[in-house]
């Protein structure tokens, strides 16, 4: 994570691997729904969710135009920037363009819910002014999971915030957990999340693996107590049935996260056979895999 002494930040900052070159201009402090019961990310007491003092915001985006020569991107904090008004967004945009003119990109973290007050002219404006992408953590596109889980969000206002955010010509990033589900509702988890991305042909599509830093209680809790994690046999093939049932035209698909036990990079579907042979043959000499890590294991 690279700091940059122009902004101040309440830590921890997440962000995603993509943006690991672009300045974080932290926005809002933690996420205004933060309820879903697999996320530890916003958790500690000083990330309660917040926004920052607008004056802050602008005057620390006139210090990093003043002290940081050179930046193309930025991605806007915490994980909701996309709570903040319309015209709180545009103000911020605005004074990138004035101060960075060299900004070529900026994004941010988006819940759906976010997109239902704000018109696809609104998006559109936020985005002539270089709001382009906007990541969007889908989790499954099975309503049953996703009430488990409490995200809050449902299979349709997904696709309306997707789709919302195509109209309006943003970039969309779409995460999917592996193992979501658990044992008991991986086909459902898998085919639900390949619908979703069918009918919303996001720009970028990309999966983690559920693991666990603090304990799983919480999701325990949602499944009613019965919620049995996949092993690595079953991460495979819940990522099988999953692409094999996409139907995406020009889509770019990243497997690739550290929670992730097999790699996966390509074009969806150009390399959807490419891909579906590597994880098969995964699944028929699962010695060959290399673990990247132990996160999920022996969990």
């Amino acid at each position: 994570m690279f700091y940059y002494p122009p902004v101040e930040y309440i830590e921890p900052l997440f962000r995603p691997p993509s943006e690991a070159s672009s300045l974080i201009l932290q926005v809002t402090n933690g996420c205004s729904w933060n309820k879903c019961t697999f996320c530890e990310m916003y958790t500690a007491p000083q990330k309660k969710f917040k926004p920052k003092a607008e004056d802050q915001v602008l005057e620390e985006i006139r210090r990093c135009g003043e002290q940081l020569a050179g930046v193309r991107r930025i991605f806007l904090a915490d994980g909701d920037a996309m709570a903040l008004s319309f015209r709180r967004l545009k103000t911020i945009l605005e004074a990138i363009r004035e101060h960075m003119p060299l900004v070529t990109r900026v994004s941010a973290y988006c819940l759906p819910r976010n997109l239902k007050n704000k018109t696809v002219e609104e998006l559109q404006e936020l985005r002539e002014l270089g709001l382009g992408l906007l990541y969007i953590g889908a989790e499954s596109g099975d309503d049953e999971v996703l009430e488990m889980i409490q995200k809050g969000e449902t299979y349709r206002s997904t696709c309306d915030a997707l789709l919302k955010a195509k109209a309006a010509g943003m970039k969309t990033s779409v995460m999917i957990i592996n193992g979501m589900g658990g044992v008991k509702y991986s086909e459902k988890h898998a085919l639900a999340s390949a619908r979703l991305v069918n009918e919303t042909q996001p720009d970028y599509f990309a999966t983690l693996v559920l693991f666990f830093r603090n304990g799983m209680d919480k999701v325990l809790d949602g499944f009613g107590g019965g919620f049995e994690l996949l092993d690595q046999h079953g991460l495979f093939r819940e990522m099988e049935v999953m692409l094999s049932h996409t139907e995406l035209e020009k889509t770019v698909f990243r497997s690739d996260h550290a929670s992730n036990y097999l790699v996966l990079r390509g074009v969806l579907g150009r390399d959807k056979d490419k891909m579906l042979s590597q994880i098969r043959t995964a699944l028929e000499h699962p010695s060959l895999i290399s673990l990247r890590n132990d996160t999920y294991r022996g969990l």
